[in-house]
């Protein structure tokens, strides 16, 4: 198949789904379309060629089409899910009579399925079991500055080695850069977790505690991380990479994350109800920090920052007991 001819489908059209949807059509030799929810939104996209709310004042490339009808836009030979991680299986399950086995799927949700704390490849795995094609796209990326064309790198983790360089292959050029991996697992872990951590350094610099306690949380949430990653079957090396430590580090420290702006909102006192309403946008480490105390639990494996940031979240602890409890700690060797 020629470059021109391979159709890619982008499934969601928020901020994330319309900036790879813009980064694969810079290309300008792929034939790439992108469908939302929301049809009218679509059709409103397709008419001022940009997408107002998420992304203002970033036009899309001539060769992004925008395609108001599922089923069609699910006759591509490439889905590039960018869809919520608690709304991916019902979205499957609702599409999946148009879904062909010889379909190559891609993921660029981060997250763990709510009540089941399943990684994205295994809710995949259970609804498209005819479809062994599959790869995730993750790593330290804002989709305002991808949307920018400001540099950038990604992992894609794949089911073959050649899957994951056709896939690295549509993303790489210009200022984005693609890595190639095979281990999904550790990339999914990494992708999810992060957002958790997020939120604990959110509260951490919110209550003031400075540039050494940050460094501190950052270091210390990644060997949680990959404690757990390792009892999951991931690859340890994984997460000192892009998906792995890069993302971390990105979500942590900078502003345009939402699980960290809710953390220090959750540090001024404000509940998360009310944190939301002022983010205006889902926040995935709120719902990810129950699943990952769930998995902690199954795997037998100790996560004391996550722990605590799911005591604030869901037990009631207020941040600054949650940092007491965590200082309180034994010292241990590291």
């Amino acid at each position: 198949m020629t470059p021109a001819s391979r159709r890619i489908a982008v499934l969601g059209a928020g901020s994330w789904g319309t900036a790879l949807a813009i980064q694969i059509a810079r290309a300008g030799d792929l034939n790439v379309c992108m469908w939302g929810i929301d049809t009218d939104q679509i059709l409103q996209m397709a008419q001022q060629r940009s997408n107002s709310f998420y992304l203002p004042d970033i036009s899309f490339p001539d060769a992004l089409k925008l395609e108001p009808d599922l089923i069609e836009a699910l006759k591509a030979d490439t889905l590039l899910l960018a869809i919520p991680s608690h709304a991916l299986r019902s979205f499957i399950q609702s599409a999946k009579a148009h879904i062909r086995n010889d379909q190559h799927i891609v993921w660029a949700t981060k997250g763990l399925e709510e009540g089941s704390s399943k990684l994205m490849h295994q809710v995949i795995a259970e609804e498209l079991p005819g479809n062994k094609s599959t790869a995730v796209v993750s790593g330290p990326t804002f989709a305002k500055e991808v949307a920018m064309n400001l540099p950038t790198a990604v992992t894609v983790a794949a089911s073959s080695k050649q899957l994951a360089g056709e896939v690295a292959g549509f993303l790489h050029h210009g200022n984005f850069r693609a890595y190639t991996c095979d281990d999904i697992i550790g990339v999914e872990l990494g992708g999810s977790l992060k957002n958790v951590l997020a939120i604990a350094a959110g509260i951490a610099d919110g209550l003031g505690f400075g540039a050494n306690t940050r460094a501190a949380l950052i270091t210390r949430g990644l060997a949680e991380i990959m404690r757990l990653g390792e009892a999951m079957g991931a690859q340890k090396e994984t997460f000192m990479g892009l998906a792995g430590l890069g993302d971390l580090v990105l979500t942590c420290t900078d502003n345009q994350s939402r699980n960290r702006r809710m953390g220090l909102k959750l540090a001024e006192g404000l509940s998360i109800d009310q944190a939301r309403v002022q983010i205006g946008q889902a926040v995935e480490g709120v719902k990810t920090a129950r699943e990952a105390h769930n998995l902690s639990q199954k795997f037998q494996v100790e996560l004391p920052i996550i722990e605590q940031t799911y005591n604030v979240l869901y037990e009631g602890l207020s941040a600054k007991e949650a940092v007491h409890a965590l200082l309180a700690r034994e010292a241990t060797h590291e």
